[in-house]
């Protein structure tokens, strides 16, 4: 018991041993650790991967693989540095026809790593298949139109002015497919809800597959006039065209009620003596029926909210 109360009383006391040992623990662990680096050991490492080829002129359709597993045999100092990924170069995949090469087995692939992994010895490789989907580049111009039934304004209000998008097409770069595939004109949708007022902002010029496609410019500038609708109700004055000759058509009535919705902006200039209900009597045959006409000479976007049919008999 004394023996053992003697070391008790060194390490409890002496400080200086206590660092002694410490230094040395940590001495024979660095030892240990960089004699182990230095023998050779197997093991299953992910390298990135890199694809050499022309780039100007191909484009990939979905994300390149980033990475493959391989089994390995080295140098334990390397295996290290691989696993812990300390400034490694990625193994490089050379790619003369991009566009025909569609997957690279993995039995293929000690080929071409093996000058690239000089300090390994590779066994096999785990990544069985690596699928690829590049295809060539293609550029086209494309018109801008706005997807105007698309907007939603707030009740009561609607669009009272022609679009103006400035610049009115954009350069597009993309997948050879999938630019060509693009429909003339593309139209733009607003993200803005209950607009009641006049529209003046930057849109951004957007796609179905939009991180394949570059746009240039990626926005365009869009510009249009919002205004009230105001309702009026009246009747207006009957109009035939087109009746065949030799016949004589019985019509219900001479005026028709109506229910026009028109810009508040021209309200006080607007007349309905000017809108006439029209109905065509081109194809009508010979018996009766209810015909729905349709009215002219109203203001520019004004709208109809109601309208009588018109009974005609021949």
């Amino acid at each position: 018991m004394s023996f053992f109360k003697s070391i008790f009383n060194i390490l409890r006391f002496n400080r200086k041993n206590w660092n002694a040992i410490l230094l040395c623990i940590f001495a024979a662990m660095v030892f240990w650790f960089f004699n182990a680096l230095n023998k050779n050991y197997t093991t299953n490492i992910n390298f990135p991967l890199a694809f050499d080829y022309d780039h100007e002129n191909f484009v990939p359709v979905r994300p390149l693989p980033r990475q493959v597993r391989i089994n390995v045999s080295g140098i334990g100092w390397n295996l290290f540095r691989r696993s812990a990924g300390l400034k490694v170069p990625a193994l490089v995949i050379p790619l003369d026809r991009p566009a025909d090469v569609k997957k690279i087995v993995g039995s293929a692939l000690p080929a071409l790593f093996s000058t690239q992994l000089e300090e390994f010895q590779i066994n096999f490789v785990i990544t069985d298949t690596l699928h690829l989907a590049i295809e060539p580049k293609a550029t086209r111009w494309v018109k801008l139109r706005l997807d105007s039934p698309s907007i939603l304004f707030r009740g009561g209000f609607a669009m009272t002015s022609p679009v103006s998008i400035v610049p009115d097409s954009v350069f597009i770069e993309g997948p050879q497919k999938l630019i060509r595939s693009l429909g003339d004109p593309v139209y733009l949708k607003l993200q803005e809800r209950n607009l009641d007022e006049n529209f003046h902002d930057d849109v951004e010029v957007k796609f179905l597959n939009d991180e394949l496609i570059k746009r240039d410019p990626p926005t365009v500038s869009v510009t249009f006039s919002v205004d009230q609708l105001m309702e009026v109700t009246d009747s207006v004055s009957l109009k035939v065209i087109n009746a065949p000759k030799r016949a004589w058509a019985f019509i219900e009535r001479k005026k028709i009620p109506c229910i026009v919705a028109v810009p508040q902006k021209e309200v006080k200039a607007f007349n309905l003596d000017s809108v006439k209900a029209v109905i065509d009597l081109k194809n009508f045959a010979r018996g009766e029926q209810r015909i729905l006409p349709y009215l002219t000479g109203l203001p520019p976007y004004s709208r109809v909210v109601g309208l009588d049919s018109v009974y005609v008999k021949f």
